[in-house]
């Protein structure tokens, strides 16, 4: 299981004291305010961050780090991603999941338990989220991510049932 995750990007410098602006990947802030140190993964490298001031600026958060003390240091940290571990990741609500807890889950059959495929990702779609699902022949389908087509998610065995198998016609 993913035990870290990208909680948001970091934005633009905000005011004159080297806050950004950190935009939630999740859209839910208060997880973030919590939080006193996080990793930030910028041109391939991660630096693990304390966090000196943080402050809600809704749909965003407003974040100082340790040692950005002004607009200019702030301005270099532009386009980083903003890591945390799972424990300060947004809150599930009941049927929720995390995508990378999804991404690898084989798809059964909801009739015959055979393993059609994997999932490969969740991706944000303009009716729900869909889920990318690579068959055995190697051929990809998108197929609604609801109770009503995956009505059982089980992360313990690894495994999704796939219900009204003509959705991947």
């Amino acid at each position: 299981m993913t035990e870290q995750f990208i909680a948001g990007i970091v934005g633009a410098p905000f005011g004159l004291k080297g806050f950004v602006k950190v935009k939630p990947l999740s859209g839910e802030i208060d997880h973030l305010l919590k939080l006193t140190s996080a990793t930030l993964r910028h041109d391939g490298k991660d630096r693990l961050l304390a966090i000196e001031e943080i402050a809600a600026i809704p749909p965003a958060v407003a974040i100082r780090f340790a040692g950005c003390d002004s607009p200019e240091a702030a301005k270099s940290l532009h386009g980083a991603q903003l890591i945390v571990d799972r424990k300060d990741a947004a809150p599930l609500q009941s049927g929720e999941f995390y995508v990378e807890d999804l991404k690898g889950l084989a798809v059964n059959d909801g009739e015959s338990g055979r393993v059609l495929g994997h999932i490969v990702n969740i991706i944000e779609g303009g009716g729900g989220d869909l889920a990318e699902i690579r068959l055995h022949s190697g051929e990809v389908k998108l197929v609604p991510f609801r109770k009503k087509f995956f009505p059982a998610v089980d992360l313990a065995k690894k495994q999704a049932t796939l219900q009204n198998l003509w959705v991947l016609e």
